[in-house]
């Protein structure tokens, strides 16, 4: 990897250092208003700490155990709990590194869907994950997503993935998703409703 690919990996890290204290981590989302007029996100009314209905209509997140910690304007924060199930080399105790990507993606995919301004399906394009270490085991992992840039019908998103600290991490990536893929319900879309309907 380049000396830009290391920038990069410690610009996220720093990004996100004011992210995580000893065993918590702090709700840090602010809606910027310096824009003329205000720029709008489709998800801002969810904007915060995560909610527990956020993985219920993603199968695999919820069997995975993943969860939402926090998402704000084009950035969201997602967990896996250490279970003994997902550990795929038993000596090490090291989680399987399939297990890995999908938290990495996950909060890549929430982070897109929270810098969109009007909701839209989203699709995985690409995923390339660069493990800088093995993860430590027994411990929950983090990673968090910004999604950087958007186009028309692409967006492009860098992450982290971390167990103790943002400033040490053990993996870092990037994506391209797919704006638009396809014309599904979307998991999101079901939740800003539902949170419509509470605010009536």
């Amino acid at each position: 990897m380049g000396s830009s690919g290391c920038r990069c990996v410690s610009a996220e890290a720093r990004a996100v250092a004011h992210l995580v204290r000893p065993g918590a981590v702090g709700y840090a989302a602010r809606v910027t208003t310096d824009e003329t007029p205000p720029r709008r996100y489709a998800l801002q009314s969810l904007f915060g700490p995560g909610k527990a209905g956020m993985t219920m209509h993603t199968p695999h997140a919820a069997h995975l155990g993943l969860r939402v910690v926090e998402i704000g304007p084009a950035f969201g924060v997602c967990a896996l709990p250490f279970r003994e199930e997902l550990i795929g080399d038993p000596r090490r105790r090291v989680i399987f590194g399939g297990a890995i990507t999908t938290l990495i993606d996950h909060a890549s995919g929430l982070a897109v869907a929270c810098s969109v301004e009007e909701l839209t399906a989203i699709a995985t394009i690409d995923l390339r994950v660069d493990y800088l270490r093995a993860a430590e085991p027994d411990l929950e992992l983090f990673a968090r997503a910004d999604c950087y840039r958007l186009t028309r019908t692409v967006a492009f998103v860098r992450a982290v993935a971390w167990e103790r600290s943002p400033g040490d991490p053990f993996a870092s990536a990037l994506g391209t998703f797919m704006l638009g893929a396809n014309r599904t319900d979307s998991t999101y879309e079901r939740l800003v409703r539902a949170r419509q309907g509470d605010d009536r």
